[in-house]
């Protein structure tokens, strides 16, 4: 990842007093740049991040378009969206203190230009790889610390409350902006605040002005509970047919041909029926019903480089306590795990072409 520019704000509410600092963040302290790029790159991959669309009016997407055309320098941008966040949360009943992080940055894998193919290399140099404005709201933690000073005896350890503790970059961010500076395309995560009395989305609702649509994961949750409830509703094998979806969504190869296959986000509901249920019109045309009926498009949009942390694998569990924790893409692969339907309605699994086994 490169870190093009950061900056960082400070929103005290204890003190009354905020911080609106001049100057970027020194990224040459490994520790301020190690901290960036572990945020940021929680936010652009958080698989909970909501999507959504500018509206036409909003004031945000202004300041994006004076920005890439350099009317508007880094600096001014994150104060402008700090002096507003700092309005809206000191309106809270309690509110708490905050630290604003602003990012300007690409999500650069490293590579040696003679490992990139010539697209790479032509997207790198000419600004088409993707780069992306990143808003973070840090609530500070209180915590508590050793107190070194001296006593009449010498030295003295004691205790005390640190009311200005950052985040530990490994936890969850509650509330984010990722802005696709190619794109402008959004995603975000905010929880509800009661700002004058009423609640309120402070970053869809008053900071980017954009609509609210569902997170990658969700869309794949959707997928997945429609994938299981035609299977049941027709006697098929539940837990084969969404491993098989899930096995769709994270292909990288032609099963055909062995080619690596490009990223895509959206995903074709009729192509994935097709490749789950094979054969078997009647149940494809079933889920194109009960898709329609979940409000699904038919083409859903799957970050699939995000959706593969949690459909790579399936899970399942037998009525008789066996938990079997497996590769989606095995459930097309008779090579190495086999489903059977058994004349008395039951199920066997066979589990093939084992070289070892260890306790967990």
């Amino acid at each position: 990842m490169n870190i093009n520019h950061a900056i960082l704000h400070v929103l005290d509410f204890v003190s009354c007093e905020n911080t609106y600092s001049v100057e970027e963040i020194d990224l040459s302290d490994k520790t301020a740049k190690n901290y960036v790029v572990r945020l940021a790159g929680k936010a652009l991959n958080d698989l909970d991040a909501k999507r959504g669309e500018f509206a036409p009016e909003s004031r945000f997407v202004n300041d994006m378009h004076a920005y890439l055309a350099g009317d508007l320098d880094f600096v001014a941008l994150s104060r402008g969206v700090a002096e507003y966040l700092a309005r809206e949360l000191g309106h809270m009943e309690k509110p708490v203190s905050t630290d604003v992080l602003v990012v300007d940055f690409q999500d650069a894998q490293v590579k040696v230009v003679n490992e990139m193919t010539d697209e790479e290399v032509a997207a790198r140099f000419d600004g088409r790889e993707d780069r992306y404005l990143g808003i973070i709201l840090l609530e500070s933690k209180q915590a508590y610390v050793h107190d070194l000073g001296f006593g009449e005896a010498g030295e003295r350890c004691g205790i005390e409350r640190h009311r200005a503790v950052l985040p530990n970059p490994s936890q969850k961010i509650s509330t984010y902006a990722v802005v696709n500076l190619q794109t402008l395309a959004v995603t975000f995560a905010d929880k509800p605040r009661t700002i004058d009395g009423a609640p309120k989305l402070v970053i869809p609702d008053g900071l980017l002005q954009c609509s609210i649509e569902a997170s990658s994961k969700e869309n794949f949750a959707a997928v997945a509970e429609v994938v299981e409830a035609v299977a049941e509703e027709y006697g098929a094998n539940a837990a084969v047919a969404v491993s098989r979806a899930k096995a769709y969504v994270v292909a990288d190869k032609d099963e055909t041909t062995g080619e690596p296959l490009p990223w895509e986000d959206d995903v074709d509901l009729d192509e994935l029926a097709a490749d789950v249920f094979e054969d078997n019109e009647v149940l494809r045309e079933r889920f194109k019903e009960v898709a329609q009926a979940y409000e699904l498009p038919e083409r859903v949009t799957l970050e699939r480089k995000a959706v593969q942390r949690v459909a790579a694998k399936h899970k399942i569990r037998t009525d008789t306590g066996i938990e079997i924790t497996f590769p989606a893409e095995y459930s097309r692969n008779p090579e190495y795990l086999t489903f059977v339907s058994e004349a008395d309605g039951t199920y066997s699994i066979q589990l093939k072409n084992i070289g070892h086994i260890e306790n967990r």
